[in-house]
């Protein structure tokens, strides 16, 4: 996953400086640079990040609303454990939404040459190329920017805001099982075929083949937990 620039903005509001330590801290968790029952008090987080405790603690709260931390009274913060169960509510939750992103995308006729497809488009060719370098990590971040743009672009903030939330939460379990996994040459077809039916508005079509995406990859990633025995990470 891209590292996020750890220098702060210029302007040193408090607003920032809370939009600061909560990409910071959230790109950690999420490239299990922080990983699963990572503890630590609200100061040394400050200490580390060179600001004051206030818009840590802000953003730790913004964490705990997106599931990824747990804010103890007095002990700090803790990175929230993914069980096995965990994972499969939330790709039961992830495969129903993205599917309900996919068809109401092939709602809107987006023009052939629209922006939206066009990095749709992009987002699958980069994954295609990475597969054909050996390079998982650029490919599972390709792939993430494609099922983010699904979300970002279907015309529904509310869908889109939990989707991004369900997403976030098993980022990092998708990351450490991704060489665990069968080399995931599936998901760019997949995702040409998505692409195709919004781009001919075939919302059931689009529809369809999302949520049997998704489907398959948390059968995957199940499956790899089961076998190393990872019931909670």
């Amino acid at each position: 996953m891209a590292k996020i620039e750890t220098k702060e903005p210029g302007a040193p509001n408090g607003s920032s400086r809370v939009a600061t330590a909560y990409r910071r801290l959230k790109d950690e968790i999420l490239s299990n640079e922080l990983p699963g029952g990572y503890q630590a008090l609200e100061q040394e987080i400050a200490e580390r990040l060179g600001m004051s405790r206030t818009p840590v603690r802000e953003a730790l709260i913004r964490l705990q609303d997106d599931g990824l931390v747990d804010v103890v009274p007095r002990r700090g913060m803790r990175v929230r454990n993914v069980s096995i169960d965990d994972m499969r509510e939330i790709y039961e939750l992830l495969y129903c939404i993205e599917a309900t992103a996919a068809e109401l995308l092939a709602a809107r006729h987006l023009a052939l040459d629209s922006r939206e497809l066009l990095l749709l488009e992009e987002a699958t060719d980069e994954m295609e190329q990475c597969l054909k370098r050996d390079d998982l990590d650029g490919w599972a971040e390709a792939d993430a920017r494609f099922h983010n743009y699904l979300l970002e672009f279907c015309g529904n903030a509310r869908l889109a805001k939990v989707g991004a939330a369900m997403a976030a939460q098993c980022h990092r379990v998708r990351l450490l099982t991704l060489r665990l996994r069968p080399r995931p040459t599936d998901s760019t077809d997949d995702h040409r075929a998505v692409v195709r039916a919004i781009r001919s508005h075939d919302e059931e079509s689009a529809h369809d083949i999302q949520r049997t995406h998704r489907r398959r990859a948390m059968t995957l990633i199940l499956d790899a937990l089961r076998r190393y025995h990872l019931t909670e990470v």
